[in-house]
């Protein structure tokens, strides 16, 4: 569990049934896309670009509880790896919430880049069937459908290992409107990850990075179940 973060946490939140698919990809590909003071994270010569769905409950601020039908809905975002000052972290390109009041919220408090979507998450035994389409007005296009599920025991990723560099990151990093780099920490412990399986019907995430995800993803990993803390952003 980590976050550097002084002041208290501000929202608490858990997540599951998540899939990270994740691409190789060139680091040209990325470099206009992320902001001058950030470094694109490399994992053997190469950037890594996820495409990451999975399901919110339990989502609160801090001293209230989370409010009936408007703490639990899907989200699907689309990530690479970043670092400033020595510190790994998350860029989101996009976020996609079935939660209107979630993504007003996140974009005000969080400068994060979340659009409105219709979603579904449904499950049959293991696998998950997932859906999304964007409707955020203004917005690029972009739909993701897929049946998805853990195989094998569960692990905790080896320290150096690719699934900690895809996965054990504990700062995400935004940008303001004005243009001001943002960086809000996160708390949890190391993830419960299991190796997946995964059909995917549609993937066409990519439209505002100009580019397509080519062939399959090159790593499948599921978690089931975790808790998250998240403090407000601070100026980087």
């Amino acid at each position: 569990m980590s976050a550097r973060s002084g002041a208290g946490w501000a929202m608490a939140m858990r997540w599951h049934e998540l899939l990270f698919a994740h691409w190789r990809v060139p680091v040209e590909l990325l470099r206009g896309k992320v902001p001058a003071g950030l470094s694109i994270d490399v994992f053997d010569g190469s950037a890594w670009l996820a495409v990451v769905p999975f399901r919110m409950s339990g989502v609160r601020a801090r001293c209230t509880p989370a409010l009936p039908g408007l703490g639990a809905f899907p989200e699907l975002n689309m990530r690479t790896y970043v670092t400033r000052d020595g510190v790994p972290g998350v860029w989101f390109f996009s976020l996609d919430a079935a939660q209107p009041l979630a993504v007003r919220t996140a974009r005000a408090l969080f400068s994060l880049p979340y659009f409105d979507a219709r979603m579904s998450c449904t499950r049959e035994g293991e696998t998950i069937v997932y859906a999304s389409t964007r409707t955020h007005r203004g917005a690029p296009a972009a739909e993701f459908r897929a049946r998805y599920g853990p195989i094998g025991p569960s692990f905790v990723a080896e320290r150096g290992s690719l699934e900690e560099f895809l996965v054990e990151r504990y700062c995400l990093y935004a940008q303001s409107r004005s243009g001001v780099l943002r960086c809000g920490d996160i708390a949890h412990v190391p993830w419960p990850l299991r190796r997946a399986r995964c059909e995917l019907t549609s993937c066409a995430m990519t439209a505002l990075l100009g580019c397509g995800l080519a062939g399959e993803p090159e790593s499948l990993l599921y978690a089931e179940d975790l808790a998250v803390r998240a403090w407000l952003p601070r100026r980087c």
